[in-house]
């Protein structure tokens, strides 16, 4: 399937194959950890990768915003990888970048890369932000209660298949919160079962892997475990 249904908090969500989550009833459109221009940041610290992680994931939430048309779209954190990254976006990007946030409301809420994300496209920064029996914010917080919805934590997840092994972003949720996954190019991942995932979802979980062309849905149990080799954690990204 293109998207999966789920359910957080008593609310209908549709977890899309793109990594955006979609509220049909409010229509609203949710991404995480766009991390833009973190390709000019690695670069300028003297790590060349391909400066066009920004434009690449710009085209994908253009396409995801086109396909469904959100009268709102809230970009939980981290959508720019630092404090810099305003003024190292090429100004034909930023055109773009305008071009979208000018086109619906866009509410920015601020993440520990980002926690002030100004620039001249507009938009709502946040720190938080509720809305009916969900409460949108940037990382999860272990006493919130019923109907957090948060990134932060990149989540990717592991599935054995007939013929392969699938490693995947992935939604999280056992239906009292909802992790995103990183829609971000460069933004890399967490494993689910990582201390900090785990310590949010003790009483289990159910996986929303993004796949080649469909969004597979399972249950924590079928997932493969990937031990964890660090001995603290850093935010992904």
């Amino acid at each position: 399937m293109f998207r999966s249904e789920l359910r957080v908090n008593g609310v209908d969500l549709i977890a899309d194959l793109s990594g955006a989550l979609w509220w049909p009833a409010r229509a609203t459109l949710v991404v995480a950890d766009l991390h833009l221009e973190k390709g000019s940041s690695f670069a300028a610290a003297g790590s060349l990768l391909p400066p066009y992680d920004t434009d690449a994931t710009l085209d994908r939430l253009g396409a995801v915003i086109t396909r469904l048309e959100p009268a709102r779209v809230i970009a939980l954190g981290d959508s720019f990888h630092d404090g810099d990254a305003v003024s190292r976006i090429a100004p034909a990007t930023a055109a773009r970048l305008g071009a979208l946030v000018s086109a619906t409301e866009w509410i920015w809420i601020a993440g520990n890369h980002d926690p002030s994300p100004a620039g001249p496209w507009g938009g709502t920064l946040r720190d938080a932000l509720t809305e009916g029996a969900l409460r949108f914010r940037h990382a999860a917080d272990q006493a919130a209660p019923h109907g957090e919805i948060s990134g932060h934590f990149h989540p990717k997840a592991t599935l054995q298949l007939r013929a392969r092994r699938l490693s995947a972003r992935c939604f999280v949720t056992d239906g009292r919160r909802l992790v995103l996954p990183a829609f971000g190019t460069y933004a890399g991942g967490l494993d689910v079962f990582a201390p900090p995932l785990r310590a949010l979802f003790r009483g289990g979980f159910e996986a929303f892997l993004l796949g080649p062309s469909r969004v597979i849905a399972v249950g924590h149990e079928r997932l493969q475990r990937k031990p964890d080799r660090s001995p603290t954690f850093a935010p992904a990204g």
